[in-house]
């Protein structure tokens, strides 16, 4: 019993390590993780201190708590249940399927990520590519809304900058939860978007299990006082016309959503963002004479693409890309609109919530210099030159105004906004010059069509003034 007994050094290494790691982990971890917890505590304090809308401890509990608190909800719980009643499969692995739906969808927020390098590279990005401007917005009305209530903020989808160009504007305001598509789900970018707060959906999914732990997870969120930020669109415009809301978020939050027991309100907020260039619209408006569609990306152009941007950043001739301009509007209670509605059928009720987000999101999207010239140039028989293009400008923004659009004017000059457009436009040869007339390049009608689209619904809405 006490003979001795040899054993290998390397043996004995892992030994003296296991049982340092044993006592690390049993007396000193508990209390250095007492010590950082309550300093992350006193930094989350400071931080809402200085936000409009405060980080809720909803956002800021453990991943893995908030997966189980997800799985074990009883609504959660029947659709389990129902899953393996009607697949016929045991509930074990009808529950572990659900368990695999919520990993993909629960975010892992991280504070220090999201304001300590999202919002400094958001910025970076957006103000290396655009001149970047907030257009219209209701600072008294956005400051009433209740400090407690859920906060959704909606949104027309025209780029993928729409993530970086928001997340930055609205970093004063709260940090927001994005419902982001598959898209992202590649590494290690499916890591960092989780961190940053966002949550993944599987937008042509019919599986019902899915939809349902989704709903919840929304639901829950939305109970728990979370910022989000949505795009009811589902997906980028491809005319650069504003589309119609899918209704899948909507009808989650509105399913959740008691207007006599809710504790929460829940306030949408519109937003209309517009670019004097967005990265993406070749892709988007590659269209073949059949009229189908193709969206494929080319590693060799998209390396192509970012080499001759930094050699004109070298060579000192790189423009940004023209303005990038967003607009909130004045915010809409759903306990309100509720009240003002009244539909036999929950369907009806989420539809016309849709129309209405969407028609308030329409009416504040701002009108740049480039699709302002491109509206021109579109209308006009024949080639124009610069003092008639600007003439048709100075009665296209008068009329715009009228009907209460938001208007960008660059050092509030008109003329100065015409000829910012029309340089991109040419310095792109989407417009042509000869002998100071401009046309469109007709390779590119499409194009231009597609920057005209984006505000040509603000032409027939005489309602808008007072109404944003």
């Amino acid at each position: 019993m006490f003979e001795m007994v040899q054993i290998p050094f390397w043996l004995a290494f892992l030994l003296v390590a296991f049982a340092a790691i044993a006592f690390l982990d049993r007396l000193l971890m508990p209390s250095v993780r007492w010590y950082l917890r309550r300093r992350f505590n006193k930094a989350i304090e400071r931080l809402n201190d200085h936000l409009q809308l405060r980080i809720q401890p909803f956002k800021l509990t453990r991943r893995k708590v908030m997966i189980d608190r997800l799985l074990h909800d009883p609504r959660v719980m029947e659709a389990v249940t129902d899953h393996a009643n009607i697949e016929g499969i045991p509930y074990a692995v009808a529950a572990e399927k659900a368990g695999v739906y919520a990993r993909e969808i629960v975010p892992s927020f991280s504070a220090f990520t999201y304001f300590g390098f999202a919002i400094r590279v958001s910025r970076f990005i957006s103000q290396a590519l655009y001149r970047v401007r907030v257009g219209f917005i209701d600072e008294k009305s956005l400051k009433e809304v209740d400090p407690e209530a859920t906060v959704v903020f909606v949104m027309n989808h025209r780029s993928n900058m729409d993530y970086i160009l928001v997340t930055y504007l609205a970093a004063e305001r709260s940090a927001l939860s994005y419902a982001v598509g598959e898209w992202a789900r590649v590494w290690p970018l499916q890591q960092l978007i989780r961190s940053l707060g966002a949550y993944f959906i599987r937008r042509k999914s019919r599986d019902l299990l899915y939809r349902r732990v989704l709903a919840r997870y929304v639901q829950m969120a939305t109970e728990g006082g979370v910022s989000q930020a949505i795009f009811p669109e589902g997906g980028l415009s491809l005319d650069g016309k504003p589309r119609e809301a899918k209704l899948g978020l909507l009808s989650y939050i509105l399913d959740g959503f008691d207007p006599d027991k809710s504790p929460r309100d829940v306030v949408f907020i519109p937003v209309g963002l517009n670019y004097d260039r967005v990265l993406e619209d070749r892709v988007l408006t590659n269209v073949d004479p059949d009229g189908e569609r193709h969206f494929e990306f080319h590693l060799m152009t998209f390396l192509g693409f970012i080499r001759r941007q930094l050699w004109l950043r070298m060579t000192r001739r790189f423009y940004r890309f023209g303005y990038a301009c967003v607009s909130f509007g004045r915010p809409v209670s759903l306990r309100d609109f509720l009240d003002k509605k009244h539909f036999d059928a929950p369907a009806e009720l989420t539809e016309a919530l849709g129309v209405h987000l969407m028609r308030k999101v329409g009416r504040v999207i701002p009108v740049l210099p480039l699709p302002l010239v491109a509206t021109i140039l579109m209308e006009a028989t024949e080639p124009l030159s610069m003092l008639a293009i600007k003439a048709r400008c100075h009665d296209l923004m008068s009329d715009l105004r009228n009907s209460g659009a938001y208007v960008h004017l660059p050092h509030r000059n008109a003329d100065y906004a015409v000829e910012a457009g029309l340089r991109i436009l040419t310095l792109r040869r989407m417009v042509v010059e000869d002998d100071g007339q401009f046309a469109i390049n007709p390779k590119d009608r499409g194009l231009v069509e597609y920057y005209a689209n984006s505000i040509a619904h603000l032409r027939f809405v005489p309602e808008i003034g007072g109404a944003i």
